[in-house]
């Protein structure tokens, strides 16, 4: 992989909002990776590696940041011309659901005109991943932004999200987040209820 870590340290510092989405910091100690904007305050140097995807991340064993959420960063690719054919490839299994049902690296080979041995090297290259395992981090995010925005049955959820069974999503949630999907439902809907709750004291008070 072709990365700069020199220009991702900069940006990582700056947390510079044009960076977000082009990689990912992933910290050693917690084992979790974050956008590069992520407002928490940020760990030592040594303490962190950057990666070029978060499915690259959570390959390398890391789970997604609660607070900064990397299933809302942008996709940014860091590759410029003929590669240009990988950000179309990523963005098909991304945003339309590409590999989903029955779907085949073969078919999104040849929607971007190239060969599937030769996709799946390119996706090694640029996004330390195959175009599978970034399927299957797109499932996930699509997943998890329903179950924090959303009252939508899990059933629902996972259907929705691109898996094939209720089971298979909730081995893979649990394989990333290290909780089930039921217990992020909860949280979400208990800082609603204190939020609620906020707002109805100032209401009352004069």
């Amino acid at each position: 992989m072709s990365l700069d870590i020199t220009l991702w340290e900069t940006a990582w510092a700056a947390r510079d909002p044009a960076y977000d989405g082009a990689f990912f910091v992933c910290v050693r100690t917690t084992g979790i990776y974050c956008r590069c904007v992520c407002p928490v305050k940020q760990p030592l140097p040594h303490n962190v590696e950057f990666l070029p995807s978060a499915t690259a991340a959570e390959l390398a064993g890391y789970r997604p940041c609660l607070r900064c959420r990397p299933e809302t960063a942008p996709f940014c690719p860091a590759w410029k011309g003929t590669l240009a054919i990988v950000e179309k490839a990523a963005r098909l299994i991304k945003d339309e659901g590409a590999l989903d049902g029955d779907g085949s690296v073969e078919t999104l080979a040849a929607l971007v005109g190239v060969g599937s041995r030769h996709l799946t090297r390119l996706f090694r290259r640029h996004l330390g991943a195959s175009p599978i395992e970034v399927a299957k981090t797109a499932r996930v995010q699509r997943a998890k932004r329903l179950i924090t925005e959303t009252d939508m049955p899990m059933t629902d959820v996972a259907l929705q999200s691109g898996f094939g069974s209720l089971r298979r999503f909730n081995a893979v949630f649990h394989e990333v987040y290290k909780r089930p999907p039921s217990e992020m439902r909860r949280g979400r809907k208990t800082i609603l209820v204190v939020v609620n709750r906020f707002h109805t004291q100032q209401s009352s008070n004069p």
